[in-house]
């Protein structure tokens, strides 16, 4: 979630007509650079600043090297190194959920401090000043009734287990036909979908999701698909063709071709910064309806409900496909 919040803050702050500036006042550098390498993790390899190269140097300089030289080679007795793990897998129903490498690479915190040890002093006064800049902004905690997610999921379902990264990285999604960060990469995408797809909506109709839940969905499964449209069609990364044979199903399911089509960009964009685009015609803006009103303008065929539904089924079924995929099934 750490991105979101994150997206929201950046957002906000670009909008001083909408809110009181004052907001941010305490708001320090330190926070807002957390915030911004947090909020570009959503982009993936679309992410301007670093493309696919960046992004893939940053998996294996900063989340690859700097996780092992933390959690490897600590032990005395050199015959008992084979036991360290400098890797954590966790999981829920058996899914993938998330793992210490993308929860680092999400939460935007240096390794440096996100490894020294405070009691989690550091990370907490980060958290504290988003926490704080939110509830400025009007966020509240009172859910008037209704039950997040989080009710809704058991803690008995939760599994965790560490395992030595480039064992891991070797076995899953390429092989050692790539480099490892590239099957890191594609691991963070692994959990992402399976994030959006088992937990966020613990308890909901899909259908008729409230406008957040839908947003993060959506852009998970945008950034998910053309991320792995960009890896494909780059030359620099030569993938087995039993991988590229994986992405192209995936993007070319009528699901996918739908929520990818050129022609819905902007709706992307509505939802990444919250601005209504010239294509938009604001005639028809209404703000009592899902999404403002705005799907069928960008999706003729589909209502709100619709287009939900049809999120849904190409978030579980591209799930699935990176699942099977990162098992050699």
């Amino acid at each position: 979630m750490a991105p979101y919040f994150s997206l929201v803050l950046h957002e906000a702050k670009l909008k001083p007509q909408a809110i009181d500036p004052s907001v941010f006042d305490e708001f320090s550098a330190e926070a807002e650079e957390v915030c911004a390498r947090a909020r570009h993790s959503l982009k993936l390899f679309e992410d301007n600043q670093r493309n696919i190269e960046g992004q893939l140097r940053f998996f294996e300089g900063d989340i690859l090297a700097k996780h092992s030289a933390w959690f490897l080679g600590n032990t005395w007795l050199r015959f008992a190194r084979r036991w360290e793990r400098d890797l954590g897998l966790f999981m829920y129903d058996g899914v993938l959920l998330t793992t210490s490498h993308a929860a680092a690479f999400h939460l935007g915190v240096d390794a440096d401090k996100l490894f020294q040890n405070d009691n989690g002093v550091y990370r907490l006064g980060i958290t504290r000043q988003m926490g704080q800049c939110f509830a400025a902004l009007g966020a509240r905690i009172d859910t008037h009734g209704d039950e997040t997610f989080v009710r809704f999921l058991s803690g008995a379902r939760f599994k965790s287990a560490d395992v030595l990264a480039s064992a891991y990285y070797a076995e899953t999604f390429n092989g050692v036909a790539t480099q490892a960060a590239i099957n890191v990469a594609l691991t963070d995408f692994q959990v992402r979908m399976n994030f959006v797809n088992k937990v966020i909506t613990a308890g909901s109709d899909t259908r008729s999701l409230e406008y957040t839940v839908f947003k993060i969905r959506y852009l998970t499964l945008y950034q998910v698909l053309l991320s792995l449209k960009l890896l494909k069609e780059d030359s620099r990364y030569s993938l087995p063709p039993a991988s590229t044979t994986v992405i192209e199903s995936i993007l070319a399911a009528p699901a996918a071709r739908v929520v990818m089509g050129r022609s819905v960009r902007h709706f992307r964009n509505t939802l990444m910064h919250y601005n209504l685009l010239p294509s938009a015609d604001t005639a028809k803006v209404d703000l009592g309806e899902p999404i403002f009103g705005l799907v069928p303008q960008y999706f003729p065929a589909y209502d709100f409900k619709g287009l939900s539904g049809l999120v849904d089924t190409c978030i579980s079924d591209t799930a699935s496909a990176l699942n099977d995929w990162s098992r050699g099934v």
